[in-house]
């Protein structure tokens, strides 16, 4: 067994319970922190944050609301309170700033507050998962057959999060990794009709991609019962894709990994033979 204790936020979502499963498998420490965890761990609770650092070496960290001013202010408290207990380096979850519009100054604001806290750190820049149309948002309209989004022909470059998540722990345990700032992508650039074509193909089954405006892909949404500021919110993340302000690939996978990316078709099939988009 190592000797390290790594915290990991946001253990139970899809990059924090992948980066948890791979730690252990390699016997290292681990503390997957969560509100529901023992001891339980709250961004916005303070309160929570001493029982969580202690005897801690390094960190994975998962902040909501990366795109808040809130956030910069609690990751850069939670970093210097990290270093002032013994804590060494810190892995970010982030991504290009340019995906939050507005809110870029934010997140740049949130990776410049963990570079300032006194650790060792690395950022992972990342893009939309793979696993939200197996796990996540888009998973019940691939079941319904039909994905109804504001994203036009845009292209985006959708990555796996076992890529981010097997990129995190090289950099929690190897050297050579503090002070990047990794750009995590997939392979290639791809459109959501592109998407839920290879899903098709993959299941055999009939899925098809719906273009929609903003203004009716916010009337459904209202019909449905989202409240309005995620409605606004998600609209703003469509039209990043939907401008083409996406379109851009990274090389963090070969450079942290040195192997290129996983590519979306792998992940339709192996999704595919589990069953999970079986009608």
């Amino acid at each position: 067994m190592s000797d390290e204790m790594i915290l990991v936020t946001g253990a139970t979502g899809k990059t924090g319970r992948r980066v948890v499963r791979l730690l252990e498998e390699r016997g290292v420490g681990v503390r997957a922190a969560s509100r529901s965890g023992t001891p339980a761990f709250d961004w916005s609770d303070r309160g929570t944050w001493e029982p969580v650092l202690r005897g801690v070496t390094k960190m994975y960290l998962v902040v909501p609301d990366l795109g808040s001013p809130q956030a910069a202010e609690d990751v850069a408290a939670f970093a210097r309170q990290a270093a002032a207990a013994g804590a060494r380096h810190a892995v970010l979850l982030s991504t290009p700033g340019d995906a939050w519009g507005p809110a870029q100054e934010h997140v740049l604001a949130t990776e410049r507050a963990l570079e300032h806290a006194g650790l060792e750190w690395t950022v992972l820049r990342v893009r939309w998962f793979f696993q939200n149309f197996s796990e996540d948002f888009l998973y019940d309209p691939v079941l319904s057959g039909e994905v109804r989004l504001p994203a036009g022909d845009g292209k985006e470059a959708f990555v796996d999060a076992d890529d981010i998540a097997e990129a995190a722990v090289a950099a929690l345990t190897e050297d050579g990794h503090a002070g990047w700032c990794y750009e995590i992508s997939g392979p290639r650039l791809m459109s959501f009709q592109d998407t839920i074509e290879e899903i098709a193909r993959a299941t055999g089954r009939d899925i098809r991609y719906v273009s929609l405006t903003p203004e009716e892909y916010a009337e459904e949404q209202r019909a449905q019962g989202v409240p309005e500021e995620w409605v606004q919110l998600s609209i703003g993340l469509y039209e990043h894709v939907r401008s083409g302000g996406l379109a851009t690939l990274g090389d963090g996978v070969k450079r942290a990994l040195g192997r290129p990316a996983r590519d979306f078709s792998d992940y339709a099939k192996a999704v595919a033979a589990q069953g999970v988009w079986n009608a």
